[in-house]
């Protein structure tokens, strides 16, 4: 059935508010002391939707979800001059997110959430999205009515953020066989009809039972790939439909650890991690499994997955499957509770007039985050398994409970604005003779269902900051992706790797880093790639630091950071 742009207005704004409550990158709750603090002060955000030009959008759904919860907590609409008003609460991160009918986000070089407080102002720029149209036939020509036609992103130059990466974009053809998606975001899409697995199982059309056929007229693997911008429609978009069977893959569901007794069971490509060929299914707690239709021959990984009350997702272990030329039938998948890491932030403070009157972090706006070992083990898994443990605050205390992490090895990553403070140390309790493991020196390993106590993340006071120009030679310009980097010039400092930092040179040659540990370093300038920044820390990447330490120390530029020392405008020589 068709459906006019009132009923995708309103599908659509209910699937918004049903991803912020349900998608697994959201599934993370507050530590449980944080339900003792006091009620906090209420307040509002304010902010405006524009269009690329920056004119007003009127009647586009905004929704706030506070940081940490399941939740899409406040949900109004833009008034004719585009601005809308929400109501939160102090010591809470917020994260606002719009919707319009035709409409897509606007994508930046950096496309991660940003998060806002009560008080804040917030401008959503949204662009006008492509189109892809087309008509679906049968082999000899007749138009093919009521089939659903999806196209899947599979890459493009920015990653699509939260939730609109979640959004199906999927239509049906109307009585002469022709399809129109719209509201794309721009980047490389695949286009195929028909096959089952839609957003609403309860949705079914006479072609749920086929393989997809992509356009123009093939399988996945020489599907063609076709490039969309924001704005622009491509036209003709054609499918000629094949009509081939599909293969049924179906079973059972079970938990030994409680909860509703609903599941959402998902089937993922086994190639590339499954980015690129997803169905869903669920089995209800009246139903007695799950099915899956038209599935193409291939091998593939059957997971399933709900959420306990507070908060907590339980998984089962993905269940890798063959289909060639039969149904695969009695699947029993286990789910059971995932692991978790909980521990406290620590604040040191440095007692000098160096550092008088500043600012400390506060613990209720630090986050911390667990990062999973980007390893042949983990790629082997399904991508959204990756995304269930979100980041979290601490609470007032400095308590964290990272909920939610799949089996697997991981790096705690924590993020905090204080610029004379810097990380000193996370560390774990160790089995005798040892007293604690140095968390940021080797990955955590996490099993199912293992609860790990005792991480310890400790903020120092003292911190310095570095900001200036690197200057060239007459006549040469800067090289693409330079960073400046600093290295521990101390010989007992060689191996911390806290003591590494690297930035970005901007196109005008400026840079800057905070949050530097006081002490020597070594400062140099060396082509990175765009993770320099995040994969210098690792703890594998032991050879790069060594690498880059060599480097530095060959280049004998050696700076000095005192406690609380901010360094201007200084002149870094290629």
């Amino acid at each position: 059935m068709l459906l006019n742009c009132t009923q995708l207005y309103r599908w659509h704004k209910a699937l918004l508010l049903v991803l912020l409550s349900s998608i697994a990158v959201l599934a993370q709750t507050p530590s449980p002391s944080v339900a003792t603090t006091p009620k906090a002060k209420t307040g509002s955000i304010t902010g405006r939707v524009v269009n690329e030009s920056g004119q007003p959008l009127a009647n586009v759904s905004v929704i706030v979800r506070a940081l940490g919860t399941l939740r899409g907590e406040e949900t109004t609409t833009t008034d004719n001059e585009g601005k809308f008003e929400v109501i939160g609460s102090e010591g809470v991160n917020y994260q606002v997110y719009a919707w319009f009918t035709a409409y897509a986000p606007v994508l930046r070089d950096d496309s991660t959430a940003t998060n806002y407080r009560i008080g804040d102002s917030v401008r959503i720029v949204l662009t006008k999205g492509g189109v892809l149209t087309g008509t679906v036939t049968t082999q000899s020509g007749e138009p093919v009515v009521g089939v659903r036609v999806r196209s899947r992103m599979i890459s493009n130059r920015n990653r699509l953020p939260f939730p609109y990466s979640e959004m199906p974009y999927e239509r049906t053809t109307d009585d002469r066989g022709v399809y129109r998606i719209y509201g794309l975001p721009s980047g490389t899409y695949v286009v195929s009809a028909g096959g089952g697995g839609g957003m609403n199982a309860s949705d079914s059309d006479p072609y749920d039972n086929d393989v997809p056929t992509y356009a123009p007229a093939s399988n996945r693997d020489t599907a063609a790939e076709i490039n969309v911008q924001a704005g622009e429609e491509s036209n003709n978009v054609d499918i000629r439909y094949r009509g081939e069977r599909g293969r049924i893959v179906s079973g059972t569901v079970s938990t030994q650890a409680g909860g509703p007794g609903g599941f959402s069971v998902i089937l993922t490509s086994a190639a590339d991690g499954g980015s690129e060929f997803t169905l869903n299914s669920f089995q209800t707690p009246r139903n007695k499994g799950f099915i899956f239709y038209g599935v193409d021959d291939g091998d593939y990984d059957v997971t399933a997955r709900t959420t306990l009350g507070d908060g907590q997702w339980v998984l089962s272990t993905p269940k890798r499957i063959k289909v060639r030329g039969a149904d695969v039938t009695g699947l029993e998948l286990l789910v059971q509770p995932l692991g978790s890491v909980s521990g406290q932030l620590v604040l040191e403070e440095l007692k000098t007039k160096e550092c008088a009157d500043k600012q400390p972090p506060m613990l209720t706006e630090t986050q911390v985050s667990a990062w999973h070992k980007d390893d042949e083990a983990a790629r082997s898994q399904p991508r959204f398994i990756w995304q269930l443990g979100a980041p979290v605050l601490a609470d007032a205390q400095g308590n964290v409970l990272l909920k939610n992490l799949a089996p697997g090895q991981y790096y705690f990553v924590t993020r905090f604005v204080a610029k004379t403070w810097y990380l000193q140390s996370a560390s774990l309790p160790a089995p005798p003779p040892k007293k604690v493991i140095d968390a940021t020196r080797v990955w955590t390993s996490v099993k199912g269902g293992e609860r790990i106590s005792g991480l310890k993340i400790t903020l120092a006071e003292g911190a310095g900051s570095l900001s200036g120009q690197v200057e060239l030679p007459e006549g040469e310009s800067l090289q693409e992706k330079l960073f400046v980097y600093l290295v521990p010039a101390e010989t007992e400092r060689a191996a911390d790797p806290l003591r590494f930092y690297a930035g970005p040179v901007q196109e005008d040659g400026k840079f800057s880093l905070n949050n530097l540990a006081p002490g020597r370093y070594w400062i140099l300038t060396k082509p990175a790639s765009d993770t320099a920044q995040t994969k210098l820390r690792l703890p594998d990447e032991t050879q790069t630091r060594a690498r880059v330490r060599r480097d530095a120390e060959a280049a004998k530029t050696e700076i000095e950071f005192k406690p609380c020392q901010n360094v201007l405008d200084y002149r870094l020589k290629m």
